[in-house]
């Protein structure tokens, strides 16, 4: 199975991240992972270090000649930004002659990390509590993604609210999403024509009023948070299981969606929506068409008893406004006790756009894994073997269907 994982610090030398499990055969180019690099960093509100980095992998180990071997892959990402940062991050010495940080930030990890870690410095919490970890980390899931889409499978994702902000009535973007998700690459075309909004929303009117909210929100020194969905497509039935809690997949999913920083909530499908409505208006019913099996709605979100039905699934995330205020919230100093005015770390407005990015990118490995549990082996080309013996792939389209067996 894959695992993935990441060491490095916000402002130290390099990220780092290792990947293991991916299987032999598959294409990967640095310019795919690049690509990838390039969107977390895109967004309308990102701060001043999206100025300064420009994000690009170097694969270490694990592929040669553009192909993965099956062996752990190595990737790292450097930090520009460190050669401001040099005594700060010295790895030796004693740190003499460099300020500590003593004023956490309400809303962020500082406080309870140098409780937790017994830190006198808030320095050591910030710079692994960073989302700059989150760059290796797409890094990482990007090679699990290449592996997904040469399987057929597509994830995608656009930005539905930022602040007060939302599509209002959705129609029209349902209707988009619904042409483009008829193909099992459908969710690329959604998350393609969302990179062409700078606040990556699929609908024009929203998109500009979103940019005059976070101007607004940048102004008074203030941030904003939002809502974003991920959209899979070409997903077959039967991934995940109903038999143990921890092999449920959307338990697995939301776990995922919740580890990226900032985030508060996950939703599948209309989750939330439907908790107020009566069973008659929630659950989707099944219809056949052209001889097969498929739902009238996916208001379940392509998941039932955590187990996918095949429909795309359909995850939303709720992102809490940065912590990091330019006008901040009164805090504490941890050496002294006594009340102090807050501190800026200098970081972004708005980050909701990339926060889709990054959820597209960290849910590759949840699904590779359900994945490869139904139709794994050691190689792309065995697995492909598997997945189309039992009648999985299709002219593109998933085939698993009780009426044909």
């Amino acid at each position: 199975m894959i695992r993935i994982l990441t060491a490095g610090e916000s402002h130290g030398r390099v990220l780092t991240g290792i990947i293991e499990g991916v299987p032999a055969g598959v294409d990967i180019a640095k310019s795919y992972v690049d690509h990838q690099l390039r969107r977390r960093q895109q967004g309308y509100g990102r701060g001043g270090r999206m100025r300064i980095e420009s994000d690009a992998v170097d694969i270490v180990g694990g592929v040669r000649y553009g192909r993965t071997t099956g062996a752990p892959i190595v990737l790292q990402v450097r930090n520009i930004d460190h050669e401001h940062w040099l005594k700060v991050m010295a790895v030796d010495g004693d740190g003499a002659g460099v300020d500590p940080v003593l004023v956490p930030r309400p809303g962020h990890s500082d406080y309870v990390g140098v409780v937790k870690y017994r830190h006198s410095d808030i320095r050591n919490v910030i710079e692994r509590a960073s989302a700059r970890e989150t760059a290796i980390r797409v890094a990482c899931a990007t090679v699990v993604r290449k592996f997904l889409e040469d399987v057929g499978i597509f994830v995608g994702s656009h930005v539905t609210a930022i602040g007060p902000v939302g599509y209002g009535d959705r129609s029209t973007v349902d209707r988009k999403i619904a042409r483009y998700t008829k193909a099992s690459c459908g969710a690329y075309k959604v998350t393609e024509e969302a990179d062409l909004s700078e606040v990556r929303m699929l609908d024009p009117g929203a998109a500009s009023k979103a940019i005059a909210a976070i101007r607004r929100a940048r102004k008074a020194g203030d941030t904003l948070g939002g809502i974003f969905e991920v959209i899979v497509t070409g997903v077959p039935i039967g991934l995940g299981s109903y038999v143990q809690a921890d092999r449920k997949l959307d338990g697995a999913i939301a776990q995922a969606v919740m580890a990226i920083p900032a985030i508060k909530g996950v939703e599948f499908g209309d989750g939330f929506a439907n908790a107020r409505k009566p069973g008659s208006h929630v659950h989707d019913a099944f219809v056949v068409r052209g001889g097969k099996v498929g739902r009238s709605t996916n208001r379940a979100g392509g998941i039932e008893g955590g187990v996918t039905n095949g429909e795309p699934i359909i995850i939303r995330g709720a992102m809490k406004p940065i912590a990091t205020l330019a006008v901040p919230l009164p805090s504490i100093n941890i050496r002294t006790g006594k009340a102090s005015k807050g501190r800026y770390e200098r970081s972004d407005a708005c980050a909701v756009p990339a926060a889709g990015v990054i959820a597209e990118a960290i849910v590759a490995p949840v699904l590779a894994n359900a994945f490869l549990e139904k139709y794994g082996g050691d190689s792309l080309s065995e697995i492909r073997e598997r997945y189309r013996r039992v009648g999985a792939v299709k002219n593109g389209k998933s085939s698993e269907n009780p009426t044909n067996s």
